[in-house]
């Protein structure tokens, strides 16, 4: 069944990288960089560009960038020169041309106002009146969009640049070559702008060539050294529509990973240790936030640093289950499957070190099923029950309050002063503290702009709730730039795969057996497709 996309930017970056998965499979890739751009952009005639020539240059860089030249070639900690000047997200330059140079223009809608509202805004007297009609002296326009906003027909229109625009953090910026740079200072890896821009001029480096050696007669047994765990984020379930998780974990064993776990139970895993944390700081009369988003974290960090000791000291799930997997398995290779970008950073950073050894989009996920020509629909249903209902809802817009409000209630529940809680990823075990009821009052900041306004006003004052989640896509996980499905009823699929939990509360699946140990080994791995 041939698979659908929702632009032609994403069918691009799909052909790329299964054509990247392939070759690596066949032994080829040597010939990726000057066999793929031909085949991705066949024929004489150009689609896009000015002519083919300049589509396959484009191409040709797309399938540099996907071989992650420019990224680390081991996993591991960047170093700092690396933070700089090599980050996930990249420029593809020979693609950024075609956006407008000048942000502010005047239209036909202009009336050559008597009282010429403009021109009296400009501060650096970059309008004039011509012929009755307002006119911009680009030279002289310092884009404070001030005669945009001062217009009152609104004939001078904003035309920024997408990324630009898209970018919550002001990290990208042009010179006069009016090609895009990012600022890796400032940047906060969470994909906004490689999802915004309309030309795919921006991207993420990728290892999928590396999951195909890594996959290849890699160990089915789980606990054999060098078995490849797949743990694969609670947004999966928005993915393949139609399609079966059980499939999907059928198709991914099929691919060659050991096991297959839900990153939501790494939810359920750290939950209490937050829980306990954010009883204490409600009663010091303080606030939590959340830190299972890593773009809502970095920019915290990066841009309002005095509200980072109010970060959650719990890992978020997805390094609470590389923990996990690897207390399990010690010599297991972790890969995490999700829609986020910035996951491949926070893989990276030193303090999540020895969690997880690799990060793959949707994107990349779906590429590599199709390289090696598997169709899901036909693979073995194998169910998965690791995680809570609480758990799987992290990948949507307050689940993440709602659990840590029901893990509150869950100690609470325990009543026993200093009862043991679940042990947290690392062997901490928390405590139930006792006392007086908390009431856990979440604030859900529903996409980047929201995180930063919020982020303002809890910087000026007192936020109105006690736990922030911070979600820098909009609608949360579901909406990250990785993801296959971006449609309204991503929602709706993650609801219905939390209401399928068959654990109903956070202690329950804590108390739970980890698949790799039950359910995995059940039954042999399926053959791997010829």
């Amino acid at each position: 069944m041939p698979r659908a996309f929702e632009t032609v930017i994403q069918q691009i970056r799909h052909d790329v990288l299964t054509h990247l998965a392939r070759m690596a499979t066949e032994g080829t890739l040597a010939q990726a960089t000057e066999s793929i751009p031909g085949l991705v952009v066949p024929g004489t005639r150009p689609r896009f560009r000015c002519c083919v020539h300049r589509e396959r240059a484009v191409v040709r860089d797309r399938v540099k960038l996907a071989l992650g030249t420019n990224a680390p070639a081991e996993p591991g900690p960047r170093t700092s020169a690396q933070e700089t000047s090599h980050g996930i997200v990249q420029v593809i330059e020979e693609a950024c041309e075609e956006c407008p140079l000048d942000r502010f223009m005047v239209t036909e809608a202009c009336q050559g106002c008597i009282t010429h509202p403009c021109i009296d805004a400009c501060k650096p007297g970059a309008i004039v009146q011509v012929n009755r009609r307002a006119f911009i002296h680009q030279d002289k326009c310092v884009d404070c969009g001030l005669c945009h906003s001062a217009c009152p027909f609104g004939a001078i229109v904003d035309r920024e640049r997408p990324c630009i625009r898209a970018c919550p953090v002001n990290a990208i910026s042009y010179g006069e070559e009016k090609i895009a740079r990012i600022d890796y200072t400032r940047c906060i890896d969470c994909g906004l702008c490689v999802f915004k821009c309309p030309f795919g001029a921006i991207s993420d480096t990728s290892c999928i060539t590396q999951m195909v050696a890594l996959l290849r007669g890699a160990p089915s047994d789980p606990q054999a050294p060098g078995a490849v765990h797949a743990i694969a984020a609670p947004a999966i379930a928005a993915q393949f529509p139609g399609i079966p998780l059980g499939r999907l974990h059928g198709a991914l064993r099929r691919l060659g990973f050991a096991a297959v776990h839900e990153a939501a139970h790494g939810a359920d895993l750290a939950l209490p240790r937050e829980a306990v944390e954010l009883q204490e700081r409600i009663r010091a009369g303080s606030f939590l936030t959340s830190s299972c988003c890593p773009a809502w974290v970095d920019i915290i960090r990066k841009h309002f640093s005095g509200l980072a000791p109010h970060i959650s000291s719990a890992p978020s799930p997805m390094i609470a289950m590389g923990r996990h997997v690897r207390d399990k398995c010690p010599q297991a290779v972790t890969v995490f499957l999700g829609p986020c970008i910035a996951k491949k950073a926070e893989a990276q950073k030193p303090e999540n070190a020895g969690a997880i050894d690799w990060v793959m989009t949707f994107e990349e996920v779906a590429a590599l099923i199709d390289a090696a020509g598997i169709d899901i629909a036909t693979c073995e249903d194998i169910p998965l029950e690791e995680a809570s209902s609480f758990g799987r809802a992290f990948a949507r817009c307050g689940g993440v309050g709602e659990a840590v409000a029901e893990a509150v209630e869950e100690a609470a529940r325990a009543g026993v002063t200093g009862a043991p809680v679940a042990p947290t990823p690392g062997g901490m075990r928390t405590q139930v503290l006792a006392g007086e009821a908390i009431k856990v009052r979440p604030i859900v900041c529903d996409g980047a702009s929201d995180c930063l306004h919020m982020l303002r006003q809890t910087t000026a004052g007192t936020p109105p709730g006690n736990f922030l989640e911070g979600m820098a896509c909009e609608g949360g996980c579901i909406g990250g730039p990785g993801s296959l499905n971006h449609s309204s009823k991503a929602k709706s699929f993650v609801n219905q795969y939390s209401r399928a939990a068959m654990f109903r509360t956070i202690a329950q699946a804590n108390s739970g057996t980890l698949a790799v140990e039950v359910r995995v080994s059940m039954s042999e791995p399926p053959p791997k497709p010829r």
